[in-house]
């Protein structure tokens, strides 16, 4: 019994230490574990952010960017010609296409053009801002090179792109192109439009397109530069304001005279 006794007491005391140890190790983990967070947070708010909330923004916004790269971007425009621009081949000359633009969202919508060859090309106007609704047309210059050895209009090949990008804005705010550096990551690539050459002397869908859209485009131009209709009183001469009240005194005294003249 004694030596049952003792068993039993030895076995109860090395599990009484074997708990103590146990307890004695977590407790200086978790302090130490614990007093590292401590230090770590107190290193991330000297730097002006804290761990946590750094670590749960930046995760976000790994997230939102995989996310917005996977989803297809939201168009705000939409294009006529939707992928190319056409252009008459026409060597050695200034060559002029034409694209509208039109704003399909229910947002005021600023757009600019971006061209890979910019010496040889410009567009007109190179900007701008579309309310709901609102479309124009956009005419894009560019200078035609001579072909290289005899080079078929076919196989004729042409580097410059332009690319058409879209952004969103408040109605009534100026059009600067800097509000695409302010505000890039709202920026929408909309399309990016290839060059193509056509026969000017052969009839196609492609040529008759370009020049109604040529056509309506300096049609707009013309009639922006025309001065607004006066709306105020009339002005003859220098500075005489013409009067409907004494138009019509002047023509009772006349009717008045001949009267008289006929009486007599």
């Amino acid at each position: 019994m004694a030596v049952t006794g003792n068993h039993k007491s030895h076995s109860e005391v090395r599990i009484f230490r074997l708990c103590l140890f146990w307890h004695s190790g977590n407790n200086s983990s978790s302090s130490s574990s614990t007093n590292k967070l401590h230090h770590s947070n107190q290193r991330s708010q000297s730097n002006g952010y804290v761990e946590g909330n750094s670590r749960s923004s930046s995760s976000h916004n790994t997230v939102s960017s995989i996310a917005r790269s996977l989803l297809p971007a939201r168009r705000r425009l939409r294009l006529d010609p939707a992928n190319n621009l056409y252009f008459p081949n026409e060597p050695g000359k200034l060559a002029t296409s034409a694209v509208r633009l039109k704003n399909t969202s229910k947002a005021h919508v600023a757009f600019k053009f971006q061209t890979t060859a910019p010496k040889s090309c410009y567009m007109r106007p190179p900007g701008g801002i579309l309310a709901p609704g609102e479309s124009l047309i956009a005419t894009v210059f560019k200078f035609v090179e001579h072909p290289e050895n005899n080079e078929k209009l076919s196989d004729q090949k042409n580097k410059a792109k332009f690319k058409i990008m879209s952004l969103k804005v408040v109605e009534g705010v100026d059009y600067v192109p800097e509000l695409f550096e302010e505000q890039r990551e709202q920026v929408t690539v909309e399309r990016v439009l290839k060059v193509v050459f056509i026969d000017p002397e052969r009839p196609s869908s492609a040529l008759e397109k370009l020049k109604r859209q040529l056509a309506e485009a300096d049609a707009a131009l013309e009639a922006r530069k025309k001065p607004p209709p006066e709306t105020g009183p009339r002005v003859v001469g220098e500075g005489l304001v013409i009067d409907e009240w004494k138009e019509r005194r002047e023509k009772y005294l006349a009717r008045q005279q001949v009267e008289a003249v006929d009486s007599i």
